[in-house]
């Protein structure tokens, strides 16, 4: 059995690729934050990491709920990632490592993947983590009853077989170029056995993670407490968290000037300029992002099965024009992809360049010159451009005579209503991957647990998908999600619009922060507070 065999080496340079992008991306056009001091004046000297206090965090949206394997918010990752681990992760390069499995090995034909799992990582109530729960939660993600997000990433494992207490084998029916990103994801965090035998993961919460929840009262305040027991010696370095939910970030921006918030997550690009404008001396990153901005249209109600109204949709829009009213400008125009090395040229893309009479025409082909009208769906707090997004296709659609009205939600109801595709148009902010079989297999191909969402499907994306997953030379690859990249914006079920950036703004005491491009909050474990 071979760690680098071609499999591994696949994933190891696709992400190297994709790192190599995501650091150096081209800047934005319009002037922000970018300009701003990334971080104050500079130290005399470095103070030595001093353990210990409190972490006052603020963030506008609160977690959904508690069940690792059920969420779908990105507000309901930045709090799991804290209280659980998953065998593996993501470092600050979007490089695959370590977690809780220390390493792995695959079989010569690519079917079977063998991890050793650590021997010293106990769960929050003290119990020690074995090979037995791994197997336990990879089946409760796979069982259909779960409900599970990530079941669809790892539908291609057949058995699972835990032969002691610290070694775990994945058998496959095919080889799986995709399976160790996928078992960086929240989605895949290891349960506690024991606990869920009796227990609900939603109201009893017991991982791996840095921190330990100690008390959550729902879009108030979170308490989390560190993990002296935590697997990564000398961390946390701080005594825990208290996390203030903020649904107006201009609240957030205000706490940080006054000094009674240490460490922030903002969403808003209009509250990053101006915490860039201030006088106050804060720390700011802002990190290109690999989530997407995307207008999804639902292809299996009228006039969206047409592909004819989805297109002259498409060609209406200028989706720079959404970026700069939306977002001023901070991002840029994405296609399906978002990872820098499988990115398709936007010119080799259908209708990426707004054309009215383009749109009017295959509006008159569908024999639909007039009478459209729909709904776009919109959620009133994540992100908080949507409504902006929305105004902004509103008006746009407005010139070739289709007719909108903006439907704005709370979050809670607009995630449940996107997941049963209760909807006519909705403008999201959808999750991106540096490997392209976590972004599409999961809604494009027949099978995915989200197909229902993106409510569109081939055989041809099918036949496209398949062949992705397995294929481990990268120039094949890269070719095989170019075509699924042209398909996808032929076909128009969505309208990709952009991708913008993470923002995180702290206190200049606030030490060691690694800011991540997927908006992970999984290196305050590292932080430390020098005051």
């Amino acid at each position: 059995m071979h760690k680098r065999g071609s499999i591994a080496l696949a994933v190891l340079l696709v992400l190297t690729f994709v790192f190599t992008g995501c650091v150096a991306p081209a800047a934005p056009q319009a002037a922000g934050p970018a300009d701003a001091a990334m971080s104050t004046a500079m130290p005399a000297e470095e103070a030595a990491p001093q353990g210990g206090g409190t972490l006052i965090v603020a963030r506008a949206a609160d977690a959904k709920g508690l069940d690792p394997h059920k969420q779908t918010a990105f507000s309901s990752f930045r709090l799991l990632e804290l209280i659980y681990d998953s065998l593996l992760g993501l470092d600050a390069n979007l490089e695959i490592v370590p977690r809780l499995a220390e390493s792995w090995t695959w079989s010569d034909d690519g079917t079977a993947l063998t991890m050793q799992l650590r021997s010293d990582v106990k769960f929050h109530n003290g119990d020690v983590m074995t090979s037995a729960d791994v197997k336990f939660s990879y089946e409760r993600i796979l069982n259909e009853e779960t409900g599970s997000a990530a079941r669809s990433y790892f539908t291609d494992i057949t058995s699972i077989e835990a032969p002691d207490a610290t070694t775990v084998v994945f058998n496959l029916t095919r080889p799986n170029v995709s399976i160790l990103a996928a078992m960086t994801n929240p989605n895949s965090a290891i349960l506690d056995a024991n606990v869920v035998a009796t227990e609900d993961p939603a109201s009893v919460t017991i991982g791996t993670g840095p921190f330990k929840l100690v008390d959550w009262q729902p879009d108030q305040v979170t308490i989390l407490a560190a993990n002296t027991d935590y697997w990564l010696p000398g961390l946390p370095k701080i005594d825990g968290m208290e996390i203030r939910i903020l649904p107006d970030e201009g609240s957030i921006l205000a706490g940080l000037r006054a000094g009674t918030i240490d460490w922030a997550l903002v969403n808003d690009p209009k509250v990053a300029v101006r915490a860039a404008g201030g006088e106050n001396e804060l720390t700011i990153f802002r990190t290109p992002a690999l989530a997407y901005h995307v207008l999804q249209l639902n292809s299996s109600r009228a006039p969206f099965d047409d592909v004819r109204v989805r297109q002259a949709i498409s060609c209406a829009i200028n989706r720079q024009e959404v970026l700069d009213t939306a977002s001023l400008g901070e991002g840029q125009v994405t296609g399906p992809a978002t990872s820098p090395f499988y990115q398709t040229p936007l010119d080799n893309l259908f209708c990426y360049q707004k054309d009215i009479e383009k749109a009017k025409q295959l509006l008159a082909d569908a024999g639909m010159s007039t009478g459209i009208s729909f709904k776009i769906m919109a959620a009133a707090d994540e992100p908080p451009t949507a409504v902006n997004e929305a105004q902004s296709i509103q008006a746009q659609l407005a010139e070739i005579g289709i007719e909108t009205e903006i439907e704005t939600l709370e979050l809670g109801v607009y995630v449940d209503r996107w997941l049963k595709a209760d909807f006519d148009a909705v403008v999201a902010l959808n999750g991106g991957n540096p490997d392209p079989d976590i972004m599409f297999y999961r809604y494009w191909h027949s099978t995915g647990n989200l197909n229902t969402v993106a409510a569109y499907n081939s055989p041809e994306l099918d036949a496209l998908l398949d062949q992705g997953k397995i294929t481990t030379d990268l120039a094949e690859r890269k070719a095989i999600y170019a075509q699924v990249q042209t398909t996808l914006a032929e076909e128009s079920p969505w309208v990709w619009l952009y991708v913008g950036f993470e923002y995180r703004i702290m206190q200049p005491y606030v030490e060691d922060f690694t800011p991540m491009p997927n908006g992970s909050m999984q290196f305050l474990r590292d932080v430390w507070l020098n005051k």
